[in-house]
């Protein structure tokens, strides 16, 4: 049984959701109006029903008075009764007897009710009573007279009720039509900047124009959608545009190691074809090609890995979660002595707590390590420190080679960006664009500059948290312990 039943809604429901929505529109105004049209048509009536009924009680009271005057005066065996005219009134004497008087060729009244012959008995003044047993119904008003009483009747006539609602319902109807075309003319004007607003979208789409922006018109909600998605083009072009340019300058920086190693491996190919690679290269000079072709090739690995990293942007599957930075510092120093076995790392770092990723931080932290670990000298260790420092965590990483300069500080976090005199060493210029990237994503700043032994200080500003209740409870006992 319920299947069925449930059925009937469902299909109502996929109908309506595949109309569209000029549609959609003109059935609400239509059904609005129809409501609307049927609930004055039941006012209406019921109004006018109480007016027509208070109206022809009125009048029944003022007959029956007159009559009952007349019959104060002869009596009511006495009083005479006019001839029934053919319509309208109705009256009768209801004498003490029980028995009643009426006009001459008058149709028959309903009998006496009990309560009407309690009036003529004297219980009551009057009684204003209804008779719907017939096929005519009737409204009578008895009214006390003497020892006995007289009745006024009138039929009830519900014509004017229906000529009425046949009014109504003509009414309704041309009222539901034009309430159908005025809303489809509604649906069409109001739509069509949603019209002109698919048009310019479906275009883009063919045409992948995305400097072709959508006009801005109309009002209210229509024109706060249409400069969101004039927003959301400008965000895709700036992100097209950077994706152009990231390729440019990935094709440029891979220009110069993928033909070194080119040229390096077609001579020991054509040396082997010749079969002179034992008499043209010495050991050591083989020694030193197998060495370089291996740079290159680790170079190109850490390039297409930061290529990666940057060409990703912003999307990442890392959750962000309460951590302590402390952790993710000495996380990365360890991955840096890993991958530099000759790395010297000088640490001085509190407990600080973030909001962020971790894998991110970590990767932020080993690029600054990294990065002052290519120019800081033999004897001289790199220094990471973190503090806490207000309502930031300051990480600072310094080294002591020969500084930046400063015409090449506005750009030492540009993609690609090497300074001149760092030609010459590993790296591919997009390390602390990473920096700046993850910074930038956890509410920080990085900045740049000379430290106390005349190197290069990167400094990393991220918003601090509070740290999980219970460790703040025992730092609150304890203090902060350095690490």
């Amino acid at each position: 049984m319920s299947g069925p039943v449930g059925r009937g809604p469902r299909r109502l429901t996929r109908w309506w959701r595949r109309r569209s929505l000029r549609t959609r529109l003109t059935v609400i105004a239509a059904t609005a109006i129809a409501v609307s049209v049927f609930v004055a048509f039941q006012v209406a009536s019921e109004l006018m029903d109480r007016e027509l009924q208070v109206t022809a009680e009125d009048q029944l009271r003022a007959d029956s008075r007159v009559l009952a005057a007349d019959a104060e005066r002869a009596g009511v065996a006495q009083v005479p009764l006019p001839p029934y005219p053919g319509s309208g009134r109705l009256v009768r004497v209801i004498l003490p007897d029980g028995s009643t008087r009426t006009p001459v060729g008058q149709p028959a009244l309903p009998p006496v009710s009990g309560r009407a012959g309690r009036v003529a008995q004297g219980a009551s003044a009057d009684l204003m009573e209804s008779n719907d047993s017939d096929e005519d119904g009737y409204r009578i008003y008895t009214l006390r007279a003497g020892d006995g009483a007289v009745q006024v009747a009138r039929v009830v006539d519900d014509s004017p009720i229906n000529r009425f609602g046949f009014g109504m319902l003509l009414i309704g109807l041309l009222c539901v039509a034009g309430g159908a075309l005025v809303g489809r003319t509604v649906a069409r004007t109001g739509l069509a900047p949603i019209d002109r607003l698919t048009a310019a979208a479906v275009r883009v789409a063919h045409t992948r124009d995305l400097d072709a922006g959508i006009p801005d018109e109309g009002g209210g909600e229509i024109r706060r959608l249409i400069q969101s998605i004039n927003e959301m083009l400008a965000a895709l072009r700036d992100s097209r545009r950077a994706q152009r340019l990231l390729a440019e300058d990935a094709a440029h920086e891979l220009k110069t190691p993928l033909t070194s190693l080119r040229l390096n491996v077609e001579l020991l190919v054509r040396l082997d074809r010749r079969g002179t690679l034992d008499s043209a290269l010495s050991a050591g000079s083989r020694t030193r090609l197998l060495n370089d072709l291996g740079a290159q090739v680790a170079e190109l690995s850490t390039l297409a890995a930061e290529l990666t990293e940057v060409a990703r942007g912003d999307v990442s599957d890392e959750n962000t979660e309460l951590l302590d930075l402390a952790d993710v510092v000495l996380a990365a120093v360890t991955r840096a002595r890993s991958r530099v076995p000759d790395i010297e790392v000088a640490l001085d770092v509190t407990s600080v707590w973030v909001s962020g990723r971790p894998a991110a931080l970590q990767r932020a932290v080993l690029n600054l390590i990294d990065n002052a670990g290519k120019w800081s000298p033999a004897d001289q260790p790199v220094q990471v420190r973190l503090r806490a420092e207000g309502a930031s965590a300051v990480l600072e990483v310094d080294d002591a080679g020969p500084g930046i300069d400063a015409v090449d500080v506005p750009r030492v976090f540009d993609r690609f960006y090497r300074a001149d005199n760092a030609r010459g060493l590993p790296g591919s210029g997009l390390g602390l664009s990473i920096v700046q990237r993850v910074v930038d994503d956890h509410g920080g700043r990085a900045t740049v500059a000379r430290s106390t032994r005349g190197g290069a200080l990167l400094r990393v500003n991220l918003p601090a948290a509070a740290p999980p209740a219970p460790l703040a409870r025992r730092a609150a006992g304890e203090g902060t312990a350095a690490r």
